[in-house]
């Protein structure tokens, strides 16, 4: 379906002008003091909750902003300016809510998606594990069918909101035989926390938040089910076994436009950040703007961080088109992710001394950009795929 006219342009403006403004206000004099302490912001969380973000890409059906992947990128884009780490919070929710969007039975909907539309109840998608990342189809995380129920059993690695959300959607074995492997994998929508209460329900062992090298204050983190039983109507998305891979990738799309746009807004930070820099900071008479060295440096970084710009629009565009859209993603994340390790590092060597120092952002930047090439499917992988696509889209 075309979302792409989902609000009018006065809309994006108004809605992007309040964010900008939330920045402004509440999340630039804070996002140093808890990136450094590596602590959740539940004031700013809540926040974004009440500016809709949870449910941005939910259709108004079910209390969603039913924004278009377009005018998310954007938001994205601009919030990664700041502090990057904000917008994971909302995007592993989202990819756990579309699953149940396009694939779930409409009791499913009915009872996810509102709670999950205004971050009632806030989630992510469980997908890698100890021994398994690009590799999905090496999990080991089992669901047994009893009943009207299932047991799950395993353990999952590296899962957003896994410490402090209340709900994930988990990729499971339901048939660990199958072949090829894909076949046996489904997707269970569950509830790992009570909300209102706070209690984790039996079979549930939250573990540790995982210290990481940027990207800090996000509960990124591992989670266990050992026994764990849930209700087999409302969890199995859709109500048929042997689907669930074909759910993930297809989650992963979005949150692949996601990565791309915050790989555009630490590029632009990195960027107008040693732009200005450059032009105070003064070595030889003159200020370092005016050196060549400084000017080469400068023009790559301006070209590659509108490159980027553009591939996310054009993979937000093709997303909003439906269909199919790895190619268009994969090429976004690549260069987009890619061009913001480089502007960050061409950053710090603009400020020097200084860009190595907490008195300054590039440090930070330099910090949170390469998990942007891991993550959501590693540059590698983007590129594979890309290639793939390509030659199937032009065949000789």
């Amino acid at each position: 379906m075309d979302t792409s006219s989902a609000i009018t342009e006065a809309d994006e403006r108004a809605l992007l002008d309040s964010i900008d403004r939330w920045l402004t206000k509440k999340v630039a004099p804070v996002a140093s003091r808890f990136e450094e302490a590596d602590e959740y912001p539940r004031e700013l969380v809540a926040d974004m909750c009440e500016m809709g973000l949870f449910g941005a890409l939910i259709d108004p059906e079910w209390g969603g902003l039913g924004l278009s992947a377009l005018t998310y990128s954007k938001i994205v884009a601009r919030i990664s300016e700041e502090w990057m780490s904000l917008t994971g919070f909302f995007n592993s929710h989202l990819m756990m809510a579309l699953i149940v969007q396009k694939f779930g039975t409409t009791a499913q909907k009915d009872h996810w998606l509102p709670r999950f539309a205004t971050g009632e109840l806030r989630g992510g998608l469980a997908l890698t594990e100890p021994g398994a990342g690009t590799d999905l189809q090496g999990i080991k995380t089992t669901a047994k069918r009893v009943g009207d129920t299932y047991t799950i059993d395993g353990s999952k690695l590296w899962i957003t909101n896994a410490i402090e959300g209340d709900a994930l959607a988990v990729l499971v074995k339901t048939d660990p035989d199958a072949q090829p492997r894909h076949r046996g994998m489904s997707m269970l929508v569950v509830q790992t926390r009570d909300e209102k209460t706070g209690v984790v329900p039996p079979g549930v062992t939250r573990g540790r938040k995982l210290p990481k090298l940027g990207y800090r204050g996000i509960d990124t983190g591992e989670i266990g089910f050992s026994g764990f039983v849930c209700d087999a109507a409302l969890s199995l998305v859709g109500g048929e076994e042997g689907k669930g891979f074909l759910m993930a990738t297809g989650g992963l799309e979005i949150g692949r436009v996601n990565v791309a746009a915050r790989g555009v807004g630490i590029a632009r930070r990195a960027l107008r950040e040693s732009v200005a820099y450059a032009q105070v900071r003064q070595t030889m008479g003159k200020p370092i703007a005016q050196h060549q060295a400084i000017q080469l440096k400068i023009g790559e970084m301006a070209a590659k961080t509108r490159a980027s710009e553009l591939l996310v629009e054009d993979a937000a565009r093709a997303y909003d088109r439906g269909g199919r859209v790895d190619m268009e993603a994969g090429m976004a994340k690549w260069f987009a992710t890619e061009t913001a390790f480089e502007v960050a590092t061409d950053a710090m060597r603009i400020f020097g001394a200084n860009g190595y120092s907490k008195e300054y952002p590039i440090e930070r930047l330099y910090r949170d950009a390469p998990l942007l090439i891991i993550g959501e499917g590693t540059n590698e992988m983007q590129r594979i795929i890309i290639a793939r696509q390509y030659i199937a889209r032009n065949p000789n």
